[in-house]
């Protein structure tokens, strides 16, 4: 098993292949921090490459097998084939090579206690929400996230040495590299089917994560997941439960939304008797998650009344049901959602604040989760007025022919709701100008760059592009 001491310094120089991920940066973060040299290629520049640029950070736009010159350590994100000329180079050189989720797995070993937060759906928002709340506490972890938190600064934050924060992905059972001792799930799912076979395949990927985990440890669950049950069967963790619907450690009761979305709840903890509060986020499935994060913190000592404190203060990560402005009366919001429960959970959201009609912009992410769930695509935009289908975001794979997002379209048009396909960016923003009124809600989804899509509006001049379109 690879192994990695922050302090004896046996690597003098790590080189990332694909630095600019959110993940890998911060990980290239960490070790800048430690004075080690760090250098790194990626396919594009970004706020992130600049960001590791200016902490001193050598970066390389293009890949060539002299970039890796002089490292003594490879790590390489899942994107990266096996064919990469520098990945290649490094092994026909005999440089130690490793993936980034079992090189974050060993570092997570040079912190005392580590928090890991996983689960289909939500595992940015909860990490985001327990950053926040510990990040004014007494823990005071070294945080990485995947997404941009204003709270902590960005998608990184280094701080504790005993404490370590971070996203725990199963996409390729990356989660049975990690032994954290602390380990969230927040939800099993069916997704990732690139690599996983069904759902059954997914359960038993998380426990044997959970079997994974040692007697001392942790392991905080959703008890109305209806697969959680398995993995609490199969640890020897200590179990603590969150959760809505069934008895549990930690439960949200009386549910209410406000005009504007956002829910409150008394918080009803073992023990301790019941919270009244209220989030500055919308959504049921934040409610889950803002539960994850305090039954997190709790467990760690930090005091209660701070943890409800800083919970009502947070006001969300970007892209994660994100407000980013307002033009004509028509309000513009963007989220991550890239899996239909997420579509289902977003859209329920919304509609507790609806004024108008919505308008969902949705940009595909893969081919290969487009065309495995697409029945259940069509299905989750039934709370959507209008629905506009762009062109399939590719990310790590390439364009077989197979599924197209005319195909998806069409689907949710069999389903009854209003739903076409518009290719490029300018064209959908055309469109929304011509047909979106005063008190409707635009909302683009996605991981991909569908936000640019609300971004651009906001940014235009509204009259003169009125009349270039008409």
């Amino acid at each position: 098993m690879f192994e990695f001491n922050l302090k004896s310094k046996e690597h003098k120089h790590i080189h990332f292949i694909g630095i600019g991920g959110i993940s890998m940066s911060g990980l290239a973060e960490i070790l800048l921090s430690k004075k080690y040299k760090v250098s790194g290629t990626d396919s594009k520049n970004s706020a992130i490459i600049r960001r590791l640029k200016k902490l001193g950070a050598k970066i390389y736009l293009n890949h060539d097998m002299k970039n890796i010159c002089g490292a003594d350590l490879i790590v390489y994100t899942d994107a990266i084939s096996n064919d990469n000329i520098e990945l290649q180079a490094a092994r026909n050189s005999n440089i130690q090579t490793i993936d980034r989720a079992s090189f974050l797995g060993a570092l997570m070993k040079n912190y005392t206690y580590s928090m890991a937060v996983s689960g289909t759906h939500g595992k940015t928002t909860t990490t985001s929400m327990l950053a926040s709340i510990t990040n004014h506490g007494n823990l005071e972890p070294t945080v990485l996230l995947g997404g941009q938190l204003d709270d902590i600064g960005g998608n990184v934050k280094i701080d504790s040495d005993d404490y370590i924060l971070t996203e725990a992905c199963e996409y390729k059972a990356n989660i049975l590299k990690y032994f954290p001792t602390m380990a969230i799930i927040l939800n099993i799912d069916e997704d990732h089917l690139d690599y996983f076979k069904n759902i059954n395949h997914i359960v038993d990927t998380f426990v044997e994560y959970g079997k994974n985990l040692e007697s001392d440890s942790y392991l905080i669950v959703n008890v109305d997941d209806p697969y959680i049950g398995k993995v609490i069967n199969n640890t020897k963790a200590n179990v603590i439960t969150f959760g809505i619907l069934n008895k549990s450690d930690y439960k949200a009761e009386n549910i209410k939304f406000s005009k504007e979305g956002y829910p409150s709840f008394d918080l009803k903890i073992k023990g301790k008797g019941k919270f009244p509060l209220t989030l500055k986020v919308m959504g049921k499935h934040n409610i889950y998650n803002a539960i994850a994060s305090i039954a997190a913190a709790d467990t760690y000592g930090v005091p209660i009344d701070e943890i409800l404190k800083y919970m009502n203060l947070y006001n969300g990560v970007h892209r994660r049901l994100e407000h980013k402005g307002s033009f004509n009366g028509i309000d513009v919001l963007d989220d991550y959602a890239h899996h239909p429960t997420e579509i289902k959970a977003t859209l329920e959201a919304v509609n507790n604040k609806k004024g108008g009609e919505i308008y969902c912009v949705f940009q595909p992410h893969t081919f290969t989760r487009t065309k495995a769930l697409l029945d259940s695509f069509a299905d989750s935009f039934k709370l959507a007025d209008n629905i506009i289908i762009t062109d399939i975001y590719a990310a790590r794979e390439k364009d077989t022919g197979e599924i197209h997002s005319r195909d998806l379209a069409e689907k949710i048009k069999s389903k009854g709701t209003n739903s076409i396909y518009i290719s490029t960016f300018d064209e959908v923003k055309k469109y929304l100008l011509v047909n979106a009124k005063k008190d409707d809600l635009v909302i683009t989804m996605g991981a991909g760059n569908v936000y640019l899509i609300g971004e651009s509006l906001l940014d235009i001049d509204i009259e003169v592009l009125k009349r270039a379109v008409v």
